[in-house]
């Protein structure tokens, strides 16, 4: 019967080990996703920042009503962007 028991506790301490394991990988996981949706939410920000900063030259420079120049000559096959 103390093979039995032994084996019992085995399997009880390998499943609470593996529990473990899994809960520490999703915080992890949690940390790392707040983490990245943080700087996609700052680059975005830096982005409008960068447009409104280009928007004020502009129209510093009274470009704004003007037309846009006629875009460059393009070797066949590329695509604008």
């Amino acid at each position: 019967m103390d093979r039995h028991d032994s084996e019992k506790q085995s399997t009880a301490d390998m499943t609470a080990f593996v529990q473990s394991l899994l809960q520490q990988m999703q915080t992890r996981f949690q940390t790392m996703s707040e983490s990245i949706i943080t700087k996609i939410d700052e680059m975005g920000n830096r982005i409008d920042e960068l447009e409104q900063s280009i928007n004020d030259l502009k129209n510093e420079m009274g470009i704004e009503g003007s037309p846009s120049p006629a875009p460059s000559k393009q070797k066949p096959g590329e695509d604008s962007a």
